[in-house]
Formats: structure tokens, sequence, C-alpha cells
């Protein structure tokens, strides 16, 4: 039973830790909010690690059964995130230096609603939690164990989705000792850099969803 525990936290975390990649996420979520106190980066990491987890949960519980309802398929997820991460993206490359630069010296105050909403979109879904991860937790959503589902795999599948969030959590609380080491002029940079990887990962998302439904039509047409 023990073996199977392990076994199954070790599918769940080498399965999606890659792909979500939580050190990547904390540059990102620095790139778009890099002024924020440290209580509010607190508030925010708190949020978007819960909220990965309720998503990815659900994903593996009945994110199959969800997209077969209305009649969504993975190629065309992945083409609609993909759009969503590209536009995420170029909006962070079209903003305005001043802003940034005149938020340093004397950051405003965010209301907790502002955040809250910034913490579910666009910080957890598509940034943190994206349509690859979600295709991922289907998949191995819909893969039974060979002895069938056992208690002991759900327990597995909580922790391992625990630790993927604990550490979603702490880059992202700690993200703001990465802003005072790389300083004002670092941190636009960091912030440009990272916006451009945004848009390259949606257009990429975009492109394997569209190639995956081009093939499938080509498929037909034979």
């Amino acid at each position: 039973m023990f073996n199977e525990f392990v076994k199954t936290v070790l599918v769940i975390v080498a399965g999606l830790f890659p792909i979500i990649n939580p050190p990547a996420v904390a540059l990102v979520v620095l790139s778009m909010l890099p002024y924020i106190s440290d209580a509010e980066r607190q508030e925010l990491a708190r949020r978007i690690s819960l909220n990965s987890f309720v998503i990815l949960l659900a994903s593996l519980s009945v994110g199959a059964y969800v997209l077969n309802f209305f009649g969504i398929s993975i190629p065309v997820l992945r083409v609609a995130g993909g759009i969503v991460v590209s536009m995420a993206g170029w909006s962070l490359l079209q903003a305005p230096d001043e802003d940034a630069a005149a938020a340093e010296p004397a950051p405003k105050p965010r209301s907790g609603a502002s955040l809250r909403a910034k913490a579910f979109y666009p910080l957890t879904l598509p940034i943190t939690v994206g349509p690859g991860s979600i295709a991922v937790a289907i998949a191995l959503g819909t893969g039974s164990p060979r002895h069938g589902l056992q208690p002991v795999h759900i327990v597995g599948v909580s922790v391992g989705l625990v630790l993927l969030c604990a550490s979603i959590y702490v880059c992202v609380r700690f993200a703001g000792y990465l802003e005072r080491l790389l300083g004002t002029v670092g941190t636009q940079v960091a912030m440009r850099l990272f916006a451009f990887v945004i848009f390259c990962i949606g257009v990429e998302i975009l492109w394997l969803g569209l190639s995956e439904l081009l093939g499938s039509v080509h498929a037909v047409a034979k």
C-alpha cells in the first residue's frame, strides 16, 4: 500500500511540476505585479496556490467529463488558452514604463477585490495552471490504476497536489527578494523579457492546438 501511495505522489508531481514550473511562475508574477507589498504578495501567493489546487483537482477528477459535456476537445482548449496567454504577454509588452517607474517610489494600495481578481485571472488561469497542465491532469485522471482505484490513490493524489501548490506558494511568496536583488533597471528588463516569454508560450500553445486540429481535418479528408 505504501508503494502505491509513493507511486501516485511521484506520478502527480513528476507529471505536473515541469509543466507548471513554479520558479518560472514566480518570475511571471513578478513581471506582472513588481511593486506590491510583502503582505500583498503573501496573500497573492496563498490565493494562487489555493486556486491552482482547486483547478488541478477538478481537472483530475471531473475534467474529462466536463469537456465531453460541453463538446470541447483538448486541441480547442489549447487554442483558446494559447490566445489568452499570448494576449496577456502582448499586453505586458505594450505596458508603458512610466507606470512602473511611477509606482516604485510610492506603491499605490490595491483593493482586496482587485488582487483577488488578478489572483485567479490571469495569474492562476492560464499563467500558472494553463491548457498544458490541465490537459496533463485530465490525462492522469482518466488513467485507472491496474488494480482499480483505492483510497490510497486518492490520498496520494491529494498529497501530490499539496506538494505542487506548496512549491507554487513558496516561489511566488519570496519573488519579492528577487525584485530587490535586480533593482529598478533589472526589474524593468526582467518584466519585458518575461512578457516576451509569455507571448511566445501562448503562441506555442496556440500552434500546438491548431496543428492537432489541422491534423484531424487532414486525417478525415483522407
